[in-house]
């Protein structure tokens, strides 16, 4: 068997069309007319010795000899564009980051301008966005994602597990008379009565939660809204404690039960597992891991001190 690598023009094709997996897209991105992507495929299917691609009418997929290809393939591309990357003069870098806002607004915010201190020479874009990025095809050298942290070809480090609990205002609980236990909560309004973490919550307190159906399905998108719409008395929130210390320990928002639950959710940092090796890559991962260590060893300090004040229930 040979072992001259393939065509590299062909590689670069068959990369393109498994990831759009459409022979349109790929030719589109790569400034080609339809008929030579189909050329360059078939060039590399007769290399292969088996078909790639499954060719229907406006669709193709891939061929599971195809599937076992493709992410070798895409990889090696990525490691080829980080070598040029890393190759080029870092001195006035820009490291660009995109993240959800919760945590763009309750973590990083506060923190970033310590890391740019720490690396005078790293200046940074930071980009907020609720969609999931694509890594081939738009220029940001990480992420910070909610969710179970499955995605495919990425590294991944949890930073914050989605943890939550009910929170309010004090002066909404006073208006009920406080919070004594969770069904007094359904004496208040409700920030968003449909998120799944209610239900979650009251099972584990061992309390009914049928009354959140009867609620309006009120949403504000994201739960930094739903926190400063708790603070001002709309409602009850449920919300991550850790983002919200400093509202907490003021006293601006309570939250009456210690209980908190989590489901697989989280907020993860990734990039390309071909960027793993990357200087600024890697100077901010070891950044934000031991900041997210310092955050959770004072946010331990700051839970005992509102247990002594009894400012919870537990």
């Amino acid at each position: 068997m040979s072992k001259k690598l393939p065509p590299l023009s062909s590689l670069r094709v068959f990369e393109a069309a498994a990831r759009h997996c459409s022979f349109t897209r790929a030719s589109n991105e790569l400034g080609m007319t339809q008929a030579a992507v189909s050329y360059q495929i078939k060039i590399l299917e007769e290399r292969v010795g088996a078909p790639l691609f499954l060719r229907r009418p406006r669709q193709v997929s891939l061929t599971e000899t195809g599937e076992r290809l493709a992410p070798a393939v895409s990889e090696a591309f990525e490691i080829l564009r980080e070598a040029f990357s890393i190759a080029e003069d870092s001195t006035q870098g820009m490291l660009s980051i995109t993240t959800v806002s919760t945590f763009a607004v309750c973590f990083l915010a506060e923190r970033i301008g310590k890391f740019q201190i720490k690396y005078e020479d790293l200046a940074v874009r930071l980009d907020t966005a609720s969609y999931i990025i694509d890594f081939a095809r738009e220029e940001f050298d990480l992420a910070i994602r909610a969710g179970k942290g499955d995605w495919p070809g990425l590294e991944k480090h949890l930073l914050i597990p989605a943890e939550f609990s009910p929170m309010l205002s004090p002066e909404l609980a006073d208006s009920v008379g406080g919070i004594k236990q969770p069904s007094d909560l359904f004496k208040l309004p409700f920030i968003d009565p449909g998120d799944p973490w209610w239900k979650i919550w009251f099972d584990a307190m061992e309390t009914p939660s049928d009354e959140l159906n009867c609620r309006p399905r009120n949403r504000m998108g994201t739960q930094i809204l739903e926190a400063k719409a708790a603070e001002a008395g709309q409602g009850v929130a449920v919300l991550t404690p850790v983002f919200y210390r400093e509202a907490l320990n003021s006293g601006r928002l309570i939250q009456p039960f210690e209980r908190v639950c989590c489901d697989d959710f989280g907020y993860w940092l990734v990039y390309p597992k071909a960027r793993r090796n990357h200087p600024k890559i890697r100077k901010f991962r070891d950044w934000v891991l031991e900041e997210v260590k310092e955050h959770y060893a004072r946010e331990e300090v700051a839970k005992q001190k509102r247990r002594e004040r009894g400012d919870v229930i537990l």
